[in-house]
């Protein structure tokens, strides 16, 4: 886990009565991406799966519509990476920084937002029952290895049809963690990720809904509320989008077809 966490001392007080300790905190650092050495964005996150962050942010924002599309990926400087295209990239202007809470800042208009998608995710036959649903977040948190040291990081686990984990990745910024994940699955060419479901351990915003439709993924589930804007998106595009998962219970927001038994 190279980097992702950090010890430092702290004043602890419990009680009123104050004690120094040491603790383990989630390192949250900024990292540039380029496309073809042209600088593209600043994002801050956890160290850690940096090629797989650049990819993942490069489909989910439309430069990347295809694994075939990237030539090579390489970490060229420290929290450097730059991503060679074949091609010409379809570049939304964008401001150079994005913070860890938020993956759409940096866009340069509100039209900018919107992005198409590559996939239809409307036409994934997938279907998932009750109990494959309710079982996902205990499942995701079973495996949040550097959230057990820190209590603080996000996490985004793609889980295929038959229940299995394929892929978990965390970060200090939920949307990170899921570029992180969409960019593990641009590395194994397995875009788009249909029969695939995405489960997030915070809420579905907006910018999660936009990059799970980017990345051909048609259920997302989460843990809290979704946004009214997320829920509009998931209708638009057919995504099956889940909230409030917790126990035995969860509401379904849009795409409830894909509900069996």
């Amino acid at each position: 886990m190279t980097r992702m966490t950090q010890r430092r001392q702290v004043t602890r007080v419990d009680g009123g009565v104050p004690l120094a300790r040491p603790d383990t905190l989630a390192v949250e650092e900024p990292m540039e991406i380029r496309v073809n050495s042209q600088p593209v964005s600043i994002t801050m996150r956890t160290p850690g799966h940096d090629l797989d962050l650049a990819l993942g942010f490069l489909v989910t924002e439309g430069v990347v519509h295809d694994p075939e599309d990237v030539a090579a990926a390489i970490s060229c400087a420290d929290n450097v990476v730059d991503v060679t295209l074949r091609g010409e990239a379809g570049l939304t202007p964008r401001n150079f920084y994005t913070s860890s809470s938020c993956g759409i800042c940096g866009k340069s208009s509100i039209d900018a937002v919107r992005t198409t998608s590559a996939y239809d995710v409307a036409s994934d036959p997938i279907a998932v029952s009750s109990s494959f649903i309710t079982g996902l977040p205990d499942r995701l948190r079973a495996e949040q290895r550097v959230f057990d040291r820190t209590g603080g990081l996000h996490a985004a686990g793609l889980f295929d049809n038959s229940g299995d984990l394929v892929c978990l990745r965390e970060d200090v910024g939920r949307h990170n963690a899921v570029d992180k994940l969409v960019g593990w699955a641009v590395q194994q060419k397995m875009l788009p990720l249909r029969g695939h479901v995405l489960q997030v351990s915070g809420r579905a915003s907006f910018e999660l809904v936009q990059k799970a439709v980017m990345a051909g993924i048609s259920v997302l589930a989460a843990v809290s509320a979704p946004s009214s804007l997320a829920v509009q998106l998931a209708d638009e595009t057919g995504l099956t989008l889940i909230g409030f998962v917790r126990g035995q219970s969860f509401n379904v927001y849009a795409g409830g077809q894909r509900l069996s038994p």
